[in-house]
C-alpha cells in the first residue's frame, strides 16, 4: 500500500485558496454594504424631497385656505356696507319727515318715532354711530363741503350745519357728514 505522502506544497495551496476565498466574500460583503448605503441615502434623499414637498403642499394650501377667508370677509363686509348705507339713506329720509311731524296727527308721529327709534337701534347694534359736526373745524377726512355760508355765529372754517349727519362703522368711516361751511 501506498501512502501519499502529504505534499507540503498542496497544503500552502490549500491554504492560500481558502483565505482568497474568505478575501473575495468580504469584498463582495463590502461592495454589497456599499451598495445598500448608497441605497439608502438615496432612499433618504427621496423622502427627505418628498417631505419637503408635502410641507410646501401644506403651507400652500394653508395660505390658499386664509386667502380665500380673508376674500370671503371681505366680500360679506362689502356687501354688508352697501346695506348699512342704503339703511343709513332712508334714516336720513325719516329724520328729514320727523322735522315736519307737528302737522300729523299724534299716533302717526308717535309711529314713526317708533320706526325711527327702530332702525337707529339696528344700525347701532351693528356698531354703526354717527358722529357729531356742526360747530367742529371743518375736516376733509370727516366732511364732504356742499357749500359754504357767511356766518357771524361760527369762526370760519368750521361746520355751520349738516345736511346729512356722518356715520362711523366701528373704527372705520362709512360715511362722511355732507356739510356747508362758515366763511
Amino acid at each position: 500500500m501506498n501512502k501519499a505522502k502529504p505534499d507540503p506544497e498542496r497544503k500552502v495551496q490549500a491554504g492560500e485558496a481558502q483565505p482568497d476565498a474568505e478575501q473575495a466574500e468580504i469584498a463582495r460583503l463590502k461592495a454589497e454594504n456599499a451598495q445598500l448605503k448608497d441605497e439608502n441615502a438615496q432612499h433618504k434623499e427621496g423622502l427627505r424631497r418628498e417631505h419637503e414637498l408635502y410641507l410646501r403642499s401644506l403651507a400652500d394650501f394653508e395660505n390658499y385656505r386664509k386667502r380665500i377667508e380673508r376674500e370671503r370677509a371681505k366680500a360679506a363686509n362689502e356687501g354688508k356696507r352697501e346695506m348699512v348705507l342704503s339703511l343709513l339713506n332712508f334714516l336720513d329720509d325719516f329724520e328729514r319727515a320727523l322735522k315736519h311731524i307737528d302737522e300729523s296727527p299724534a299716533s302717526v308721529s308717535e309711529g314713526l318715532r317708533a320706526i325711527h327709534r327702530r332702525l337707529a337701534g339696528l344700525l347701532e347694534a351693528q356698531n354703526v354711530t354717527p358722529y357729531e359736526s356742526v360747530g367742529q373745524p371743518f375736516d376733509p377726512m370727516l366732511h364732504d363741503a356742499v357749500g359754504s355760508v357767511e356766518s357771524d355765529e361760527r369762526e370760519p372754517g368750521t361746520v355751520f350745519d349738516e345736511l346729512s349727519r356722518g356715520y362711523y362703522w366701528g373704527d372705520e368711516l362709512l360715511r362722511p357728514a355732507r356739510v356747508r361751511v362758515a366763511r
